[in-house]
């Protein structure tokens, strides 16, 4: 069964991340004020609505049944909308509340109120593009905690030619490799063995402290 996601606010992120959810198989429901933006993205969505997120009685009418998620995507002119729409879900009982966030304390208030995540989409962009420029070797990166990582790095010169177990890695660094993606392969091995002899080109996918990670990345 498709996983059942609800969009609230369907400005250029909002729009995005539904037609995204889409693409990836998820059966979503999008929610907005403004009738033009409903609109626009009513044939890409399973359904589309005109609602107001401030008013539970809507919200509990449009939420289907079992809904697995919601992620409120209400813009910068919209903060006290935004802050009533996750106390409403929380109040529905939603289990998972993702809500955009426009500063730190916008989101502090939006997790006091029930939010389980905040996102900073455009923070999030920026240090991605920030990385990708000061240090070409990443490739990709997925947040754990506030300072804990996994970064799919190239394989840096230092690294080349040894095995993981003489790279010292984890005693050195706290770094743990999880999996490695050999030069044109399509998929990671994961679980390596301590003996693998790393070679240029080569991905590895590795776990630990950002400042870590990058120190790492920035030995080629």
């Amino acid at each position: 069964m498709s996983k059942q996601v609800c969009i609230i606010g369907l400005g250029q992120f909002g729009a995005h991340l539904a037609r995204d959810l889409v693409r990836m198989g998820c059966e979503v429901l999008a929610i907005d004020v403004d009738e033009r933006r409903v609109e626009n993205l009513r044939d890409d969505v399973q359904r589309c609505l005109i609602g107001d997120a401030r008013d539970q009685q809507m919200l509990e009418s449009a939420l289907p049944p079992g809904v697995d998620e919601v992620v409120i995507c209400m813009g910068d002119g919209n903060l006290e909308a935004s802050v009533l729409c996750a106390l409403n879900l929380k109040h529905l009982g939603i289990k998972s509340i993702r809500a955009r966030a426009v500063n730190d304390d916008h989101a502090e208030i939006l997790r006091a109120v029930g939010a389980t995540e905040t996102i900073f989409p455009l923070r999030d962009a920026s240090q991605r593009t920030a990385r990708g420029i000061a240090t070409p070797s990443i490739h990709d990166m997925f947040p754990l905690s506030e300072n804990h990582r996994i970064m799919e790095i190239e394989a840096p010169r230092k690294a080349c030619g040894k095995t993981l177990a003489e790279l010292k890695l984890r005693a050195a660094s706290g770094l743990l490799v999880l999996a490695v993606r050999t030069p044109g392969a399509a998929e990671f091995k994961f679980l390596p063995e301590a003996d693998r002899v790393i070679q240029p080109g080569e991905v590895l996918m590795a776990l630990g402290r950002e400042l870590d990670l990058v120190r790492f990345a920035d030995n080629a």
